[in-house]
């Protein structure tokens, strides 16, 4: 049984100049790999499942550190799940053409449980640091899938 979509956290809309055939394989670049040592690192030390890469990028079944893609239509949407001792999150994908090019939608769902969790949530999303990042990675998505005609 499927376990239930955790709580609404944030969503962030990019228009590319682009078809969603050009978007899909630099979004899953971009976010269907591990982020490097350093990510990697961090991802051992806050425990989080799945531990490792596996598989291609954004494909469905595939792997990276703290998210599992569990759902995924290439060109279309993906839907990846994880977890780690003061989080489980889920962050969605959707590609919608456009006048003008593609709309990318990225959703992030998740819960915080107990005390470490409220913590968590404080200098992860309320600070804003989430936010960033995410604005950060789909502005490369952005300029990638722009520069590649």
């Amino acid at each position: 049984m499927e376990t239930p979509r955790p709580p609404f956290v944030d969503e962030h809309r990019i228009v590319i100049d682009a078809p969603a055939e050009r978007v899909w394989p630099v979004l899953a670049s971009e976010f269907g790999r591990s982020g490097g040592r350093l990510f990697d690192a961090y991802a051992r030390f806050i425990g989080a499942r799945p531990p490792r890469s596996s598989g291609a990028p954004l494909a469905e079944g595939s792997t990276l550190p703290g998210f599992a893609v569990v759902e995924a239509v290439p060109g279309r949407s993906a839907r990846l799940v994880g977890r780690h001792l003061y989080a489980r999150y889920e962050l969605t994908f959707d590609l919608a053409e456009r006048p003008g090019g593609t709309l990318v939608r990225a959703r992030t769902y998740a819960s915080f449980p107990g005390p470490l969790g409220r913590v968590y949530r404080l200098l992860v999303i309320d600070s804003g640091a989430h936010r960033a990042l995410m604005v950060r990675r789909l502005a490369a998505v952005r300029k990638r899938a722009e520069q590649a005609r």
